[in-house]
């Protein structure tokens, strides 16, 4: 007979299944709508869904009941069908897979996860009802998956033992800062879920592999409790108005061995990953036995898994300003790079409220000549330090040109133009226009994304401000002097349609390129070559690498990034000072050949090892003999 779920997880190594609402927005069925009601009126897509993760070896499977609470259907006004959805939730899925597979029933936070004004009875009253007909319905357990509350999945967990002995599975949304949202460490965290009497804890959402193999390495485990992991397929990328995820089957596959090394009994996917996806973990997994002896790892290095934001989305720097009094402004940029080799370097903002390591990041830059230092804007939609009080602190203390970038996520058209105006007051004139990624994917997906902007009318708008006109149209009294940068990718499968996107930005009125890192000689001379008709420079991206693993994170999971093989086989397995010389050895080799086709450079700092970017800058210095 198949075994109780509560001992199939202590004792077996399952594979469980992956996304259904990306998936079933792959198959091209719109956003905005509820999945859960699929259920009703499309039950053949759902179960096919189902099928199709069963066929490729899940043996969990979740019902299609995340949001299926009260509070979340009264948005579509579908509150009164919570019973009949969550009942053929789990019909469903029994219907579509065999007698070996578990069918858990799927329960999300209340609200999405959004921190509405709902008051704790309503909340207790949404999950008793939901998690009520899920074990009425004969589930053979309940999976409670991407709560970024601790009390709020306590809620849930409560309410199961409160009548029910049936397996229960707790999963926390969390990133690499090793703490819930409000602050409980993982190691608290899972403690108390223990003893309010979850059978298995763990991660999903939020995270892909790499974010979530850090977050197992910070957690330390209570004894005997099974771990679960279900990473996202990566970083969502938008192209061409639709969300991609970068994370391919056979790293999933690497990974599920890896979160299996580290004690992970049930192992499946979230957003973005496919029946590919499932395929791969469960063959990967096939001839793979748990030893209970194993225990996770000792904490790698923060460098080693920290996010690393994708370069497309990123920015531009600037020349040191002129000392005051009545001397003629420093160059711009663009000045510089049209007659020598220029260098700037990105620095991103602290996600705390220290400072003094960025601060020492721009003296040491300023001291090695670099041109200007620039600082993304929440890159990934991670919350971090405000760019504008750093790049007003850069240009005062490190005497460095700063150059901010600006994302359309944000700020609507009045917080844009008023944001604009404060840097013109601060006398900061090099900016970077960017897209910036959606909010949902960041460390407070309740937050909304602005857009009232794309990135071609932010370059256009910031210009008008040049001409002395408000986006309202209203005058100015005086004239603004913004210098404004554009990203490109150019690690793409066509490059000439992304040359085609890029002249646009142009005509919208950029006027210097900054590009995502490359990591391929053959590609530097290949943008060189299709980009050699523009009439704005360009600056060649290029970030050193910190590791092995920091190597197939940003070739895995990071949308805009491309190893080629060679770099990642020569990072493989490096950590620590090792990864890092052999990081830096590699970006020489190909600031050789950007330094042959390129004036522009761009160095991109890993994890604020600022100290790898100056050893750079002084090789660009060294081979040009631009700087005295």
């Amino acid at each position: 007979m198949r075994k109780d779920l509560r001992q199939a997880l202590k004792t077996s190594l399952l594979t469980g299944d992956g996304a259904m609402g990306t998936y079933l927005y792959q198959l091209g069925f719109p956003v905005g709508v509820s999945y859960e009601e699929f259920n009703l009126i499309k039950p053949d897509v759902i179960e096919s869904v189902h099928r199709r993760y069963y066929e490729a070896g899940a043996r969990v499977i979740e019902t299609n009941t995340f949001s299926a609470n009260a509070e979340n259907l009264s948005r579509y006004g579908l509150e009164h069908e919570i019973e009949r959805m969550n009942r053929e939730g789990v019909r469903i899925a029994r219907q579509a897979v065999g007698s070996d597979a578990y069918v858990v029933g799927a329960v999300g936070p209340v609200g999405a996860g959004k921190r509405k004004s709902i008051g704790a009875g309503q909340m207790k009253q949404a999950f008793e009802q939901q998690i009520g007909i899920l074990l009425d319905s004969g589930v053979d357990g309940l999976i409670l998956e991407t709560f970024y509350d601790l009390e709020e999945l306590l809620t849930a967990l409560r309410i199961v033992r409160a009548g029910s002995g049936t397996p229960v599975i707790c999963q926390l949304a969390v990133e690499d800062s090793g703490r819930t949202r409000e602050g409980t460490s993982l190691r608290e965290a899972f403690r108390r879920l223990q003893e309010e009497g979850a059978d298995a804890v763990g991660f999903n959402c939020v995270s892909g592999p790499n974010g979530i193999m850090r977050a197992i390495d910070m957690a330390d485990l209570p004894a005997g409790l099974p771990l679960t992991v279900f990473p996202n397929a990566g970083i969502p990328d938008y192209v061409d108005g639709t969300y991609m995820y970068t994370a391919a089957p056979d790293y999933f596959a690497e990974s599920a061995r890896h979160f299996a090394d580290r004690g992970a009994r049930l192992i499946g996917g979230c957003c973005g990953t496919t029946p590919e996806h499932v395929a791969a973990i469960a063959q990967a997994l096939a001839d793979y036995t748990p030893d209970s002896s194993r225990t996770a790892p000792a904490v790698p290095p923060r460098e080693m898994l920290s996010v690393q934001a994708p370069a497309a989305e990123r920015r531009v720097p600037q020349p040191a300003e002129a000392a005051g009094g009545t001397e003629a402004p420093a160059p711009s940029i663009v000045d510089l790079v049209r007659e020598r080799h220029t260098v700037i370097v990105e620095l991103d903002p602290p996600r705390d409220l220290d400072i003094r390591k960025f601060m020492d990041g721009a003296a040491a830059l300023a001291d090695a000549k670099a041109d200007a230092v620039t600082m993304a804007d929440n890159s990934l939609a991670v919350t971090r330090m405000s760019n504008i009080a750093l790049a007003a602190l850069v240009q005062e203390r490190a005497g460095i040109r700063p150059l901010v970038h600006i994302a359309c996520r944000d700020r609507n058209l009045i917080g844009t133009q008023s944001h604009m105006m404060g840097l013109d007051a601060l006398g900061i004139d090099h900016v970077l226009a960017v897209t910036g990624d959606p909010a949902r994917f960041g460390d407070l997906p309740g937050s909304s994304s602005v857009y009232d902007l794309t990135s071609f009318e932010m370059i256009r708008m910031i210009k008008q401000l040049n001409e002395g006109t408000a986006f309202s149209g209203k005058p100015l009294k005086q004239k603004a002097n913004f210098v404004v940068g554009a990203a490109f990718n150019p690690n793409v499968k066509y490059l000439d349609k992304a040359v085609q996107r890029l002249e646009k930005k142009i005509e919208s009125g950029a006027d210097y390129i900054m590009t995502q890192p490359v990591y391929d000689k053959a590609l530097i001379a290949k943008v060189a070559e299709a980009t050699s008709h523009l009439s704005v420079p360009l600056f060649i991206g290029i970030m050193p690498l910190a590791s092995g693993r920091n190597a197939e994170y940003l070739h895995n999971e990071v949308p805009g990034i491309q190893l080629s093989d060679e770099v990642r086989e020569r990072m493989a397995g490096l950590e620590g000072e090792a990864g890092r010389a052999e990081g830096v050895k590699i970006a020489e080799e190909l600031l050789d050949e950007a330094i042959n086709h390129f004036n522009g450079i761009y160095l991109i700092t890993p994890f604020m090892f600022y100290d790898m970017t100056v050893q750079l800058t002084r090789y660009v210095w060294e081979k040009t003999a631009a700087r005295v």
